[in-house]
């Protein structure tokens, strides 16, 4: 059987890879794959997650053995094969390529195609350039920050003191009586 995969990135918008590769190569022979198609070095800690249809992390098939307490079962890519852990259309995963930022191709099994075999990996589609492989940590929360909602997206930016009430919320003294009771509310 083939797996055809197909790869996103949520930072480079016209980026995609499409990767076809047999249903009994490993889950290190596609991390090739994926790195070869994007022009990466393969000198970095990566890993796959197994996601639900909420990208909520699962197992992990990890590049290298780490010593971990997890809750999570944690496989190792050249001895895990895909077919192992894959075995319906649209399931997705995370492949993290920069392990300081969390930076990952967001991957989903499109298709399985049955009666056919392949003998390697092959990029069938290849649109965009990729992201840069590993960015500094600091510029990347530096991005972060930038990007989130100011101030100015809530209206007054400068603060008044004497806008805030010290008093804090309005209590009636009478404990029967609620403040959700009152017509306004």
């Amino acid at each position: 059987m083939i797996y055809r995969f197909l790869l996103l990135s949520d930072e480079v918008d016209d980026f995609k890879r499409e990767i076809q590769i047999s249903s009994e190569a490993t889950f290190l022979d596609l991390h090739n794959a994926i790195l070869d198609s994007v022009n990466y070095d393969k000198d970095q800690m990566t890993s796959f997650f197994l996601c639900d249809d909420d990208w909520t992390k699962g197992a992990e098939v990890t590049l290298v053995e780490m010593d971990t307490s997890s809750d999570v079962d944690i496989f190792l890519m050249e001895s895990t094969r895909l077919d192992e852990l894959l075995d319906e259309e649209r399931q997705k995963l995370l492949f993290v390529f920069d392990y300081m930022t969390e930076r990952a191709f967001f991957m989903e099994l499109r298709e399985i195609i049955t009666r056919k075999d392949l003998t390697a990996a092959v990029v069938s589609q290849s649109r965009g350039k990729a992201p840069v492989r590993v960015i500094d940590f600091e510029e990347y929360e530096n991005k972060l920050t930038a990007s989130a909602v100011g101030e100015e997206f809530y209206g007054d930016s400068e603060y008044n003191p004497d806008e805030l009430d010290l008093e804090g919320f309005d209590v009636p003294d009478n404990s029967a009586e609620s403040v959700f009771d009152d017509e306004r509310y």
